[in-house]
């Protein structure tokens, strides 16, 4: 079984802001699969998905932990399906990628963002899957920015940035990452 986490900050206030990048492509992935978020544990929602389209079932997961604490969920839902590390890919938002970009990584450092960081202390490993959602260089701060929400042609070009992710995660979870990661990056 695989685990498929999408990160972002739960509640109103942050629906479809640029570090919710996580949340909203695996929505669409999940609508994708006709899958829903029924399941509630460990302080996150996730549904898990059987579905003879795919080899291997998997996990669709959001942490409800917010942000800077998303290893907090990640960790205990790993130990409790007994899913070890390489079969964990996380998506995020990435403030490096112009918006509308994504970029697979089998592993490497957090460069600043705080969920992967949370979740490379929780796991004790760099090593794992991601699929990072562009939402461009900040204007003003940092914080003010990703949770800011996007207008316009910006607002087009994330959203096509989570399709591509949506996208990049199915031929990950049909052809393998190293696949997705070719036809993708």
């Amino acid at each position: 079984m695989k685990l498929i986490v999408g990160l972002g900050n739960p509640g109103k206030q942050y629906e479809h802001t640029r570090h919710n990048m996580g949340y909203d492509a695996i929505d669409e992935f999940a609508e994708m699969v006709g899958a829903d978020f029924d399941r509630n544990k460990f302080n996150g929602d996730f549904s898990i998905v059987k579905d003879d389209r795919f080899p291997d079932d998997f996990i669709l997961a959001k942490p409800l932990t917010f942000m800077n604490l998303s290893g907090e969920f990640v960790r205990p839902l790993m130990d409790y399906f007994k899913i070890p590390v390489e079969d964990v890919l996380v998506i995020y938002d990435d403030m490096a990628l112009k918006p509308g970009n994504i970029r697979l990584r089998p592993g490497g450092s957090h460069a600043g963002h705080n969920g992967i960081k949370n979740i490379i202390q929780m796991t004790g490993t760099e090593q794992i899957k991601r699929i990072r959602v562009g939402i461009g260089e900040p204007l003003h701060t940092g914080v003010d920015w990703v949770l800011g929400k996007a207008s316009g042609e910006e607002a087009d070009a994330l959203k096509e940035g989570c399709h591509k992710a949506a996208l990049a995660l199915r031929d990950y979870l049909l052809h393998g990452f190293e696949y997705a990661m070719n036809h993708y990056n």
